[in-house]
């Protein structure tokens, strides 16, 4: 590292000139990169995003798209079957305000299982195809266009007076979402605000800006690469959202710690650029490492087969790289020259701080002088005495300690168990409003609840024999297969399937998957839940395989890092435990709805998105990692000098639970800022990573951490001469630990 900053600061301006023409070219590529972004979510590979997407094209609606279900009750003395004709006039009112739709009844198909069983109750599918608004099929729950208003009107004039009209549908009973969309600059514009007062807290100084200044650099470089991305690969605009965010976190974190470090040889008493080389060599390698460890948990997400998560995969892993190099290049050359204008009084490279007053001495084992009290430095010449008081308390009760956060860490963990990835049913979801009386009456007429999760069958040829076939299997209420040509185009026919029991539940799935083995070659099966059955065995059937492959390589990387076989293991079980805590907390919030309303201002809706676990998995691996790496490097410096488990503990929180805590209150206020949007799937998502940052700065970092290398003693620093040399470093034979002298 002190040659980088060697080599970087015999050329800083060469090196200041690159990054203006860099910044200037980011700001320059970003509405291109923007435009070039693609707004599918793709799932290649697998059959029924293949068969919803064919049916869409043949269809212009159906497939994934979820219907609305309109909900007819006729008044006392009136049953369907005497009343069929009208009932089809009113379903064909709403084919012609909807001319995109595709619509089914009762009149259309004689089926008794659309008539409830008190004869009066009868309810039909309406997929609108492109929305009213321009919409395409699909959307994620309740962010499509509500055709409630635009149904009940066709068909209230029509029906015979006294009839009641309902709406009901997943859409219809999901929670309000407004349809506004991400609000992506407001976020930015939130997590850089908390940044900013975060850092002042900090620094106290002008150099709360400079980690700003590396973090709008890194992003604005960022774009470029993305936009040479999207010559060679498709890059979902997930990207757009997700890497300003993360950026804003990482590259700050980079720069966080390097600046202190930065601060803290000021106060030892070197100046200019020998200061500069001397937080590199301590920092440099963390931030190196930390870069590594971010790097390799997105490699989940890029080796899926999900655009969309790929992409997401890509712009961290891009943001993560841009933040290293630019943290590692451009911030010397920043620290150097401030090093050349302290921030009280003159000074130039290479002068010293004037000797310390008796009982102002620097921090133990400093050389070159020390900071005095009239210094603006003088405080980075110790360890925090808040956290190194924390960190003596849980050195002191280190057994207790483990034992309660890790208890409750497991107890989360185990809570993980039990997540729901399927789609909400709709007990989980709105209990009043014009949906949930739709559904109140459905459910007094005996109309099974899997009628509001029918999903379709594409079938090439006559459809006479699949119908046939699929009305044998269980579970299947009823088969729909009108001869129109709303159903049947090109030689293929399109066939809707009504379950017993709602597809996002195991006994609906179950019925998808007898469906598929039924039917022949010539039919497949379409539909969000069996959409969903794919995405979960292609993202998560390799999910162990992958997860073992990305230990090793953490394991490894942190064994370099660290010289130690131990520490490695220990940060990635702590880093399981967090990322399993982080889904039990998931699960209560999102499934049993503990605070959800209070926090967000939203309904529960009983299950976790399908792609929640595995991202949030993805991003705070790295981002976890981070802050292992900060603290955990620092205490092996801190034992390379001292050879005390004890000091090392208190002296490598004491030196990093500010910054740690900082940085982690920035990505926190981010996240938590993002988890404020109105779409349904980001705020989950969002909310989760806001979650694991929370709960890895606290519990894990300021408590489990600390305490676990305090129990372990000397065999935390052991790293045996064979490993030593597969590992290419030197070895860390096993001693007694020493006390640490005055």
């Amino acid at each position: 590292m002190e040659r980088l900053s060697a080599f970087v600061l015999r050329r800083r301006r060469l090196v200041t000139l690159l990054a203006v023409c860099a910044f200037l070219a980011g700001l320059a590529a970003t509405p291109f990169a923007i435009q070039r972004l693609s707004e599918e979510y793709a799932h290649p590979g697998m059959s029924a995003f293949d068969a919803n997407q064919e049916i869409v094209r043949l269809y212009g609606n159906g497939g994934y798209q979820r219907p609305f279900v309109p909900v007819v009750v006729l008044p006392g003395g009136m049953r369907a079957e005497e009343h069929r004709e009208v009932i089809g006039r009113a379903f064909a009112a709403v084919a012609a305000e909807l001319p995109e739709a595709r619509v089914v009844s009762y009149a259309d198909t004689g089926d008794a299982r659309l008539v409830g069983a008190d004869g009066r109750t009868t309810f039909g599918l309406v997929f609108p195809g492109t929305y009213s608004d321009g919409s395409p099929p699909g959307g994620g729950l309740g962010e499509t266009p509500d055709e409630s208003p635009v149904i009940i009107a066709a068909m209230a004039p029509v029906l015979p007076e006294g009839s009641t009209v309902h709406v009901t549908g997943l859409d219809a009973l999901a929670p309000s979402v407004d349809a506004g969309g991400v609000d992506v600059p407001a976020k930015i514009g939130i997590g850089a605000v908390a940044a900013v007062v975060v850092l002042f807290a900090v620094f106290r100084s002008a150099l709360a800006l400079v980690p700003l200044l590396i973090s709008v650099l890194a992003v604005s470089v960022s774009f470029i690469v993305i936009l040479l991305l999207t010559l060679v690969t498709t890059v979902h605009d997930v990207a757009l959202t997700t890497m300003p965010l993360l950026g804003l976190g990482i590259a700050i974190d980079y720069s966080l710690l390097l600046v202190a470090r930065w601060r803290e040889e000021q106060a030892r008493g070197h100046r200019g650029d020998e200061a500069v080389h001397r937080a590199m060599r301590g920092a440099g390698r963390a931030v190196l490492f930390s870069g590594a460890a971010v790097a390799i948990g997105l490699v989940t997400m890029v080796v899926l087969p999900v655009p969309f998560l790929r992409s997401l995969g890509l712009a961290g892993m891009v943001i993560a790289a841009v933040s290293v190099a630019v943290t590692l290049t451009v911030l010397p050359v920043l620290l150097a020259l401030a090093g050349r204008r302290p921030e009280h009084g003159p000074a130039r490279p290479g002068d010293a701080l004037p000797a310390a007053p008796p009982g102002t001495t620097g921090a133990p084992g400093t050389t070159g002088g020390s900071g005095t009290a009239g210094t603006p430095y003088h405080r980075e010449a110790r360890a925090g005495r808040a956290w190194s008081a924390w960190a003596r308390g849980v050195v002191r009760l280190r057994v207790p300690a483990a034992l309660v956060s890790g208890g409750l860490l497991v107890a989360l963990t185990v809570t993980a168990f039990g997540v729901d990835l399927g789609l909400p049913e709709s007990a989980d979801l709105r209990t009043s409003g014009p949906g949930h009386e739709g559904l109140a009456a459905l459910r007094r007429a005996g109309v099974p609840a899997g009628s509001l999760t029918p999903f379709d069958v594409l079938v090439t040829g006559d459809p006479a024999r699949a119908v046939e076939r699929i009305r044998a299997v269980e579970g299947v209420s009823a088969v729909l297969a009108p001869r129109n040509p709303s159903w049947r185009r090109g030689g293929t026919a399109v066939v809707t399937v009504l379950p017993v029991a709602e597809s996002g539940s195991d006994a609906g799935q179950e019925t998808v998957a007898r469906v598929r083995r039924a039917v022949p070659g010539t039919v497949r099966v379409g539909g969000g839940a069996a959409q969903s059955m794919d995405f979960r065995e292609h993202a998560y059937g390799a999910f162990p395989w992958m997860l073992a492959l990305i230990a090793l390589a953490t394991f490894v990387m942190l064994a370099r890092a660290f010289r130690s076989l131990l520490l490695p293991l220990k940060a990635i079980v702590l880093n399981l435990l967090s990322l399993g805590a982080v889904i039990g907390a998931m699960v209560l919030l999102w499934q049993s709805g503990w605070g959800t309303r209070e926090l967000l201002g939203i309904q529960p809706t009983g299950s976790i998105g399908e792609f929640v676990p595995l991202t949030i998995f993805a991003f705070l691996y790295g981002l976890s990692m981070d802050y292992e790496v900060f603290i955990l490097a620092r205490m092996r410096e801190e034992y390379d000098r001292s050879g005390d488990t004890a000091h090392a503990v208190v002296e490598g929180v004491g030196r990093t639970g500010r910054l740690v805590t900082s940085a982690a209150l920035i990505l926190f206020v981010s996240f938590a800022a993002l988890a404020m949007t109105p779409e349904l799937d980001v705020k989950v998502f969002a909310s989760g990573l806001a979650l694991g940052v929370l709960l890895d700065a606290t519990l894990i970092r300021g408590v489990l951490v600390p305490a676990a290398v305090a129990m372990m003693g000397p065999w935390n620093w052991w790293l045996p001469g064979w490993a030593a040399r597969l590992l290419r470093v030197e070895p860390s034979p096993l001693r007694a630990d020493a006390p640490h002298g005055p």
